[in-house]
């Protein structure tokens, strides 16, 4: 019996429609099986960004649909802006490109950083290997004693111009009242750190606790240094009484500032991925990143390497993100004018 010529081609249209649909959905994570995924870096080959970059690709692949060659590409110009504008505009979406980014690209927009090309909220968020605690530290000279001397003493502490332990003790004094008197000019916690033994400085506004743990264990063990404060969303669960920055805040204009500026500690390592990607390749990035967390072969090299990782899900980035995305325009400019005084 002969098909009615309106339903066939009823049905023809149905089957090209279906094709043309196929043809233009973004590609879904299978595909990738036998591809290389291009793990790009916002940073310089050699730095902290980079080694945990490499670190993750030697792993990822095995936990991908496909099991993709990972392959690392560092794109440090504008830290990160440039990496952060080709993933947002000129990456493919199928899956096979990820950055990972310097983490002042969660606030640059909003504090008018220049050549910035994409929209966090547009960006699809993986990750963050790891959260970080900033920790006010004084050398054992100094006679600073807990946080509230720090209020009521100067403490001379080292830096480097534009990053976390020139901006954190800068924010403080702004939104705390604290006494810090910054000098810059230092390359780095490394180079300050020197500089603080040799009795150059005080202290340091803001190290990792993360960095510090692995980078000067000594000073700890030694009691060389006072830990006298802490600056991050929530308290580090090894430093449950030590103050944080957060405790001396007085109204809630800076409050909401400062954790503003605190997003980019939880935040610290993040990845993202292009915008426009279909749900399917984006849930397989997140599931494999949220599996590095119990992954016993890449927690044991990162033990080897000295490497801290503590992988926040994307979930989790979303919820920061939206922190940001939805500060206040007052909240914004008081964060903005702090950093400027």
């Amino acid at each position: 019996m002969k098909r009615p010529l309106n339903t066939f081609g009823a049905a023809l249209a149905g089957a090209l429609a279906g094709a043309l649909a196929l043809a233009n959905a973004p590609a879904r994570s299978q595909d990738i099986a036998g591809k290389q995924v291009k793990f790009v870096v916002g940073s310089a080959a050699g730095g902290g960004y980079d080694h945990l970059a490499r670190l993750s690709a030697r792993h990822l692949g095995r936990l991908l649909p496909g099991n993709p060659t990972i392959v690392v590409q560092n794109m440090p110009s504008g830290n990160s802006i440039a990496a952060a504008n080709f993933i947002a505009s000129a990456a493919p979406t199928d899956g096979t490109a990820i950055a990972l980014l310097q983490r002042g690209m969660l606030l640059a927009k909003l504090l008018g950083v220049s050549a910035v090309q994409f929209d966090i909220e547009k960006l699809n968020w993986i990750a963050s290997l790891n959260s970080e605690t900033g920790l006010v530290i004084s050398w054992k000279s100094a006679p600073h004693q807990n946080a509230k001397d720090l209020f009521e003493t100067e403490l001379i502490v080292g830096a480097q111009t534009g990053v976390d332990p020139e901006l954190s003790p800068r924010i403080y004094n702004a939104l705390i009242g604290t006494k810090f008197k910054i000098v810059t000019g230092y390359q780095g916690t490394t180079a300050a750190g020197l500089a603080m033994e040799r009795g150059e400085v005080q202290g340091i506004g803001d190290w990792s606790w993360s960095s510090l743990k692995i980078q000067r264990p000594q000073w700890i063990a030694e009691k060389s240094i006072r830990i006298l404060m802490q600056g991050a969303l929530t308290n580090d669960k090894e430093l449950p009484d030590v103050p944080n920055a957060l405790d001396f805040v007085k109204n809630d204009v800076d409050r909401k500032a400062m954790q503003l500026y605190f997003t980019q500690k939880t935040v610290a390592r993040p990845v993202v991925a292009p915008p426009g990607m279909a749900p399917e390749p984006l849930a397989h990035l997140r599931k494999a990143f949220a599996a590095l967390a119990a992954d016993k072969e890449f927690n044991e090299e990162a033990v080897k390497s000295n490497v801290e990782v503590s992988v926040l899900s994307g979930a989790e980035v979303d919820k920061v993100v939206n922190l940001v995305v939805s500060a206040s325009p007052e909240v914004r400019q008081r964060l903005m004018d702090a950093m400027k005084q």
